[in-house]
Parts: C-alpha cells; sequence; structure tokens
C-alpha cells in the first residue's frame, strides 16, 4: 500500500499525525466507512444544544444581553430621577414658608405658612445633639448605605410579635427621601423607589450633608419645621446651645411631632425623651449614671402668635403671594392693596345690616383693579367660604351692563326708542318687575328701571355674540348660556369677576384684573404693549349717563350720594340673589346678599339692602359723598325785638299741650304744668322757690 507524502511539516505530536492519516486515507478512499466520524456524531448534539441553549441563543448571549438590559434599566431609572427628584429639593423646605400680609399703611393682617428657620451645619452642634438624634433614629447611620437591613428587620419582628407598637425600618436617609422627594402614602411601590432615592442620595451626598438636610426639614409639631426653628420655639435658644435634657426632648418629637409636643402632652413629651436617654446609653454615647442625672428639659415658649392665620382677603391674596415669594427657608413680609380704613368700614356696615339668616359679601378695588377691602361672609370663624371669590351665583340684571353695552356699540344711544311692551311671541316671555309696562320709552328710561323685556328684546336683536363679546372685553371668564334668559343674568359669576368689570366702565380701561399687590409700573413699552383697550369718548359718556340714570331717578335711588354715583341693581329669579354694583369717586363697590342654599330671600331686591350697604359704606369710603345736614331755616333777627343775654345757655323749646298737658315758660314764675291727676285739674310750678301745687278751675266750672 503506498501513500503520497504531504508536503506539509510533520506534525509534532500523534493526535495530529492520526488526524492526518484519516483525512489523507479518507480522500483516497471515499466510499469506505469512518469509523471515526461516528464518535463525532455522537459527541455533536450535545455541542449543539449547548450552542442552542434556549430559542436557539447561547449562554452567553443571554447573559450579554440581560446585563446590557440591566444597565440601560439603571441609566434610565437615573435619569427619571435626576428630573422627577432634583438634588437639590432636597435643599429646600419641604413645607412653606410663613408668609406675613400687611395692609398698605403696613399693619399686619394674616401671617400663613410654617415656621422655618435657617439650615443647621452638623460640625457647630453638639455632640450630644447628634448622638441623640442617631441612637434613638438611626444607629448605624455612618456604617449603611442608605438602607439598613438589620433596622428593617427588627421592625418587621417587632411588629409581628412585639407589643403592638408599630416601628420604622426606616433610616434617617430613607426618611429625607420620602419627606423631600415621596408623598406619605405607605405601599411597597412608595417604600421601594424610597430605598432607591436613598442610594442615589448616599452616592451624591456625604453623611454629614444628608444629616443636615434631616435635621433641618423634620417636623418638630406646632407647624416647626427644622431643628433650628424647634429649638427657638420650644426652649428659646439656638441649636448650637441646646443640653442634653432638650436635645433628647427634640430628638424624641420627630416620630410623633403632634401627639408628643410638649405645648401639648407634657408628659408624654417627658416619657420620651427618657427613652431616647436610654438610647444614647445603648449606643455608648452617655453613661447610666449621666442619663439618671439629666432632668427633663423644661419649654420657654416666648412668642404667642396674635394675628389670624387667615382672613377673606388673606385667604385670596396668599397664592399669589407664595407663587412672587422666594424660595428659601426666611419668613417673609410682603405688602397689599387692603385699606385698613376702609375694611374697617366694610366689616362695621355689614354688621349693622338686617340680614338675618342671609349671607353677604362685598368688595371694593380701585378702578384699576387693586382690592382695597373684601368681605366674604357675616362670619371667617363660623365660615370662611369666601362668596366675594368663590361663589358663582346668578348676577341678575346687573348683567344687563353687557347688553347695553352691546347696544351702544351697534349705533345706538340713551335717547334711542325701545319697546316696553309685553312679548307675547316666542317660548321665552319674561315679564318685568310687578308686571310694570310703559310703552316707547328711551333706552336710557329701560336701563334706569332695569326693564327685563327691553333687555331680551336687544339680546334678540343683537345676538349671542355681541353680548358675550361685551361681557368678555370687560373681562367675565365664566362661561355663558346662549338662550335669551343670559340678558337677565342666567349665568353665574363671582362678584369679584362682576365688579371687575364694572371697574373697566369707571377707569375706561378693560379688562381690569383684580389684584391683592401694586402692580410694577409698566413703562412706555408695556403700555405699547398693553392688551387693555378703551371706549370711544362718545361710547363712555352714553354708558356713565345710563348708570347715572339708575342711581338718581331709577331702581337704584336708595344708592344716591351727596356726590355723582353710578351703579346698576341685580335681583336673580325668585329673588334669591339681590346685588349693587356702582361707583363713585375713585372706588368701584359690589354687594352681594343671598343664601348659600340658593333658598329665595323675603322679596329683596337689588335697590334694597345692597344699596343702602353701598351708600352706607361709600358715606364712609370716599370724602364728600356722606349725607349732608339740612340746612336750618334763615330767620332775619328782629331789632325791635328783647334782647337776648348771649352769655346764657340757650333753653331749648318746650312743646305744648302734650296729651292734654299744658306747659307754660315764664321767666318770673319758672316752669308751670298744667294737667290732671287722677282727675283732679292741677298747676305744678317749678321755680326758684321749689315746686308749687295748686288746683286749677277747668273752664267749665269757671262758667
Amino acid at each position: 500500500m503506498f501513500f503520497r507524502r504531504s508536503k506539509t511539516p510533520p506534525p509534532t505530536d500523534i493526535d495530529s499525525r492520526l488526524a492526518a492519516f484519516d483525512r489523507a486515507y479518507a480522500g483516497m478512499f471515499p466510499g469506505e466507512a469512518k469509523p471515526w466520524e461516528s464518535a463525532t456524531a455522537a459527541a455533536s448534539p450535545s455541542i449543539e444544544t449547548a450552542k442552542t441553549w434556549l430559542l436557539g441563543k447561547t449562554r452567553w448571549w443571554w447573559f450579554t444581553r440581560a446585563s446590557a438590559g440591566l444597565l440601560l434599566l439603571f441609566i434610565l431609572i437615573v435619569f427619571w430621577l435626576a428630573i422627577t427628584a432634583p438634588l437639590s429639593k432636597s435643599l429646600q423646605p419641604i413645607a412653606p414658608p410663613r408668609i406675613t400680609l400687611l395692609a398698605w399703611d403696613g399693619t399686619p393682617i394674616a401671617r400663613n405658612g410654617a415656621i422655618v428657620d435657617k439650615p443647621v451645619e452638623v460640625e457647630k452642634l453638639p455632640p450630644h445633639v447628634v448622638q441623640a438624634f442617631l441612637s434613638i433614629e438611626d444607629r448605624r447611620f455612618y456604617s449603611h448605605w442608605g438602607v439598613d437591613p438589620r433596622s428593617i428587620a427588627r421592625a418587621l419582628w417587632s411588629n409581628t410579635f412585639g407589643s403592638g407598637l408599630k416601628q420604622g425600618g426606616s433610616t434617617i436617609t430613607q426618611q429625607l427621601a420620602k419627606f423631600t422627594f415621596l408623598t406619605p402614602e405607605r405601599s411597597l411601590t412608595r417604600k421601594a423607589r424610597e430605598a432607591l432615592i436613598a442610594f442615589w442620595l448616599e452616592a451624591w451626598l456625604t453623611k454629614d450633608e444628608i444629616l443636615e438636610r434631616y435635621l433641618s426639614n423634620a417636623y418638630f409639631g406646632d407647624n416647626i419645621y427644622g431643628l433650628r426653628a424647634a429649638s427657638m420655639h420650644y426652649f428659646y435658644r439656638k441649636p448650637e446651645n441646646l443640653t442634653l435634657s432638650q436635645a433628647a426632648m427634640l430628638a424624641g418629637l420627630v416620630q410623633a411631632p403632634n401627639r408628643l409636643a410638649p405645648t401639648r402632652n407634657p408628659q408624654r413629651a417627658a416619657k420620651r425623651a427618657k427613652l431616647v436617654l436610654n438610647a444614647m446609653v445603648a449606643t455608648g454615647a452617655i453613661s447610666e449614671a449621666k442619663a439618671d442625672a439629666t432632668p427633663i428639659a423644661r419649654i420657654d415658649v416666648r412668642y404667642k402668635e396674635t394675628l389670624p392665620t387667615g382672613t377673606y382677603f388673606a385667604d385670596w391674596a396668599m397664592p399669589q403671594a407664595r407663587l412672587d415669594a422666594e424660595t428659601g427657608y426666611s419668613d417673609q413680609v410682603i405688602r397689599t392693596t387692603l385699606d385698613s380704613r376702609l375694611q374697617n368700614i366694610a366689616r362695621n356696615v355689614i354688621a349693622r345690616a338686617p340680614l338675618g339668616k342671609a349671607q353677604v359679601a362685598l368688595v371694593a378695588m380701585r378702578p384699576n383693579g387693586e382690592v382695597v377691602a373684601m368681605v366674604g361672609g357675616k362670619s371667617y370663624k363660623e365660615s370662611p367660604f369666601n362668596r366675594a371669590t368663590q361663589a358663582k351665583r346668578q348676577p341678575g340684571s346687573t348683567f344687563k351692563l353687557f347688553v347695553y353695552t352691546a347696544a351702544l356699540r351697534s349705533g345706538m344711544t340713551p335717547d334711542s326708542k325701545v319697546d316696553d311692551s309685553p312679548i307675547i311671541e316666542g317660548a321665552y316671555r319674561p315679564k318685568n318687575y310687578s308686571e310694570r309696562y310703559r310703552g316707547e320709552i328711551t333706552l336710557k328710561q329701560a336701563f334706569a328701571q332695569s326693564s327685563n323685556v327691553v333687555a331680551v328684546r336687544l339680546y334678540n336683536q343683537l345676538g349671542y355674540s355681541a353680548v358675550a363679546r361685551a361681557a368678555k372685553d370687560l373681562g367675565v371668564q365664566s362661561p355663558l348660556t346662549r338662550d335669551a334668559s343670559l340678558a337677565l343674568g342666567s349665568s353665574g359669576m363671582t362678584l369679584l369677576e362682576l365688579t371687575s368689570a364694572y371697574a373697566g366702565v369707571a377707569g375706561n380701561k378693560w379688562p381690569v384684573e383684580p389684584r391683592a399687590f401694586v402692580a410694577e409700573d409698566e413703562g412706555w413699552f408695556g403700555w405699547l404693549l398693553s392688551a387693555q383697550r378703551s371706549f370711544s369718548n362718545a361710547q363712555h359718556k352714553a354708558l356713565l349717563e345710563l348708570l347715572g340714570a339708575t342711581v338718581n331717578q331709577g331702581t337704584g335711588r336708595a344708592a344716591r350720594l351727596s356726590i355723582p354715583a353710578y351703579g346698576k341693581t341685580g335681583t336673580s329669579q325668585d329673588y334669591r340673589d339681590a346685588l349693587f354694583i356702582g361707583f363713585a369717586g375713585d372706588l368701584v363697590v359690589g354687594v352681594w346678599i343671598g343664601n348659600d342654599d340658593n333658598t329665595p330671600l323675603r322679596n329683596m331686591t337689588g335697590g334694597g339692602l345692597p344699596a343702602r350697604i353701598w351708600r352706607d359704606f361709600m358715606g364712609q369710603a370716599v370724602k364728600g359723598a356722606g349725607a349732608r345736614p339740612k340746612p336750618k331755616p334763615a330767620v332775619e333777627p328782629d331789632p325791635t325785638g328783647p334782647i337776648e343775654p348771649l352769655d346764657l345757655p340757650e333753653i331749648p323749646e318746650l312743646p305744648v299741650n302734650i296729651n292734654g298737658t299744658e306747659v307754660r315758660v315764664d321767666p318770673g314764675k319758672g316752669v308751670t304744668v298744667s294737667g290732671q291727676i287722677e282727675g283732679v285739674p292741677l298747676d305744678v310750678t317749678f321755680g326758684r322757690d321749689g315746686v308749687n301745687v295748686q288746683p286749677r278751675e277747668e273752664p267749665a266750672r269757671r262758667q
């Protein structure tokens, strides 16, 4: 048997030589069996199985893909945290700091918000202050990575087999994550997010930075947030000067601040402080002897809140103040547009009004929208619901301002003739008050007498779009109904919204935005870009003529002042709402009366009590608007008459013949009273000599 010599170098091992021989043999005798392939074929299925472990993919393929997926998920979570839980948020107070609102003259009127103070620095605190918090809240704070498995296991065991008192396994880092970034809900999802954020905080902050942010934001009861504010509130002492007993009491509060606050429950606070001292002994922070010798801290609360946390005006102004206030820990003082004098006038006028069980609201503003007085009800203590800004009620005939504005825009004038006769066509047939109709009258007369049929006829003539555009232009934002009842004020809106619309007419610049703070001067560029517009001189003069006629000779006569006054009465269907909106001098005032349950008033109209309240307020608020005293009749002196001693007090005029009793004044004798006592006629004289009683003969007896 002969073999062809291979030109390749001879193999260096026996296995390689045998393999080369097998290949050469197979090439020379392809038809013969190849026994060595049977072993390979038998082994190949296991190799192929290893390669196609799952769905035709190897283990290595799945391992690399899973690792890449986890890495991508981690990157996405970090990115999500960077957006939804920015690290800088832990530097901000978790509760809005306190804001004090001032009236325009500087008088404090309300204070609202949490009591917070500057953050603390761990390195400046006494060691026993830090040890007190760590001993009771997180003993392994400086050794764990944000989550402590031991604490979680201990809490689970205590909650399952303990005395019934629930314990938390959250670390200080987790607590910071919870009250800085998360809601207080109790769920596994929230706990998982809390742990994730805790790991993130540990990765980006040092332990001291985490502890500082925790101590500066923790809640200590009595609306107090942060260790500095708490130490000043409870002990009138800076946190850098806290004693061991004071630190133990403050550290014990964070578990249940409202329940353990020493101002409310001193015994519970003292018991909790002892527990903190025992925890400090267990951790080796202090000795047992020192714990036993430490007395219970005595609180020293020197500041008492005397300002209300809210009023009708403050509740309306505070959200805007929060929006404009700078973020940080410091208290802020903001001046408002409220006028203390006008607010007191409004409160006194409403207190004297015979309202019965009905509620009332009053808004007073300048023509530029600065609110100077606001009353949202008879008593804020009994009901803080602000009926001036929150209640949407039907404006009644005060809405006719917008109907007549649309009429003037269409070319009509106050002297244009309109039909004040009953409507007999169509499905909607409103009637005038007391069903009084005047036939053909002027637009001015129809507005002054508040004709319902004229307003509906104008609405049908002008169309919804024209009336709605007039209302929107003057600042009405509430949705409006599209039927003819809109002309009579069937769409609800707030008193503040309606008064602002009348302010646009008073200042001839609309729309007017009501505000509680003085607006910055917009300058010429701001004026150039301003969205406010004005009526033409003719239209503005016509509107003033209509509103003035209502007060002088129409339904608002009860609101007349000694200075020019303009306004409109309003009464909704079935006497459910009564309003008067008007302006005089530099004030625009709206008054509303109604029941909270929307039940009818007792035949009260806007020209009644609302107009009188408006008049009483304006008479005191606007200089020269009050009623002038009636002049005494001028009497010419008689030069031939008796001489009157001017240096003596004036003797008042005495009535004569009162109920059959006659009174006579005689300078020589005194005062004589003639009458009857038990049927006996007597003359009783009061003179210098005393009292003289003489019987008096009747004229018939003399005859």
